[in-house]
């Protein structure tokens, strides 16, 4: 009977599950195709497509949350970490845009969808600080 699982294939699979795990930088294989510079650009090209235009979220293969009337998006901060680092579905950002960006679309979203957070706003300082 043929062994479909050997121990050299086993050993090889353990070789590439390291490069697998984090593979946040890879999402997108280049970031010249994000030149948006404004949050409400930057969030119609990445962003929309989950949280939907309108900004209330949908659910069918994962689960995407509603950013409009959101009070967790209050602190800066929380935004910042979750744009950078990813959760759940949502990839990590922080290999496709840079400190601007981040800080440009967090302030959109804060500012947006009924959210009404103009103060404290993000900043590139911020930013970079998290990453």
């Amino acid at each position: 009977m043929h062994q479909l699982f050997t121990p050299a294939l086993f050993a090889a699979t353990l070789a590439v599950v390291p490069a697998i795990a984090d593979d946040s930088d890879a999402w997108f294989e280049s970031r010249s195709v994000l030149t948006q510079q404004t949050g409400e650009g930057i969030y119609k090209a990445v962003c929309a497509s989950c949280h939907m235009p309108d900004g209330q979220g949908a659910t069918g293969a994962a689960s995407y949350p509603a950013l409009a009337d959101n009070p967790t998006l209050e602190y800066p901060e929380y935004a910042v970490m979750l744009t950078l680092h990813g959760q759940a579905a949502m990839p990590p950002l922080r290999g496709v845009l840079d400190d601007e960006q981040i800080a440009e679309v967090v302030n959109y979203i804060r500012t947006s969808f009924g959210n009404d957070y103009p103060d404290d706003p993000a900043t590139p300082e911020m930013v970079s600080q998290t990453r």
